[in-house]
């Protein structure tokens, strides 16, 4: 018989989430699983008291990760679709899911179990055995700055102001970079008018920098975008890391941007609607 707990701790399945992401095709975007899932609602599959598997649900009510493991006696498909049919009541209703399409299995069942779905997000990745193309090498130096302590109140007024961004979440999240080293800024005429994100993983996808950039409204249209992002990805490289990063399938400056710094996109995060239950 299968129960399904609330977990209180993430340590009490961190052995399934090294399975979960050695399952994927290619890297999982970061601020997804590093960021938003952490926040979320985790729930354990246990099966005579051992745990074989786990989901986890953000505060809209979107799965976010589902992980089953082979030695579980319930079948995945009929586990998913028990609770995509909000027939858990521990978990409660579950309106969708959002899933890379690197997630070959979770991605498989939420389309068994689909009533729509779009594309949220693109996925990009540097390949470090393929040369950075002739325009990214040739693009301009930009100058950044790592950012210091005592920027950081500025940090996150310009991301509140060109993104708008929760504050309080944005100064946890930046002054966590800043102690990191993992935040540059640049500067003009003593403006900060774009930022940069170079973040290391600290488990799962070591091998990877995930990047991240704002750029002031006033700077778009001029190049910046990509100069920020060629600064990142040498920094990365410097590194012996890949970069990666994502970017909402609407915004066609930033695809172009990234593509002109030399990473290319094979996947995507897709937001599902799940059928409704009767």
């Amino acid at each position: 018989m299968l129960n399904i707990k609330k977990l209180d701790t993430l340590d009490t399945i961190s052995e399934l989430k090294t399975h979960y992401f050695s399952q994927a095709t290619s890297p999982l975007d970061g601020m997804w699983h590093f960021g938003f899932v952490p926040m979320s609602a985790h729930f354990g599959f246990y099966e005579n008291e051992d745990l074989v598997g786990f989901c986890c649900v953000n505060g809209e009510g979107y799965l976010l990760q589902f992980y089953l493991s082979p030695i579980a006696k319930i079948s995945a498909r009929d586990l998913f679709a028990h609770i995509a049919q909000q027939g858990s009541d521990e978990i409660g209703a579950v309106k969708g899911a959002f899933v890379s399409t690197a997630e070959t299995s979770y991605l498989s069942l939420s389309l068994d179990n689909s009533a729509s779905f779009v594309v949220n997000s693109l996925m990009y990745q540097r390949d470090l055995n393929v040369a950075l193309p002739r325009a990214a090498t040739a693009v301009e130096t930009l100058d950044m700055v790592l950012a210091t302590e005592d920027k950081c109140d500025e940090y996150v007024a310009f991301a509140v102001a060109t993104i708008g961004a929760p504050e309080q979440w944005l100064s946890g999240y930046f002054g966590n970079l800043i102690q990191r080293q993992e935040l540059w800024g640049h500067w003009k005429d003593g403006q900060l008018v774009a930022t940069g994100e170079c973040r290391r993983f600290d488990e799962h996808q070591m091998g990877y920098a995930d990047l991240g950039m704002i750029v002031a409204e006033s700077e778009r249209g001029k190049g910046m975008a990509t100069r920020v992002l060629c600064h990142l990805v040498k920094h990365a490289e410097h590194q012996g890391l890949s970069a990666m990063c994502s970017t909402e399938s609407g915004n066609v400056g930033a695809q172009k941007a990234i593509s002109r710094a030399g990473l290319s996109s094979s996947n995507r995060i897709v937001q599902f609607e799940f059928i409704a239950s009767h």
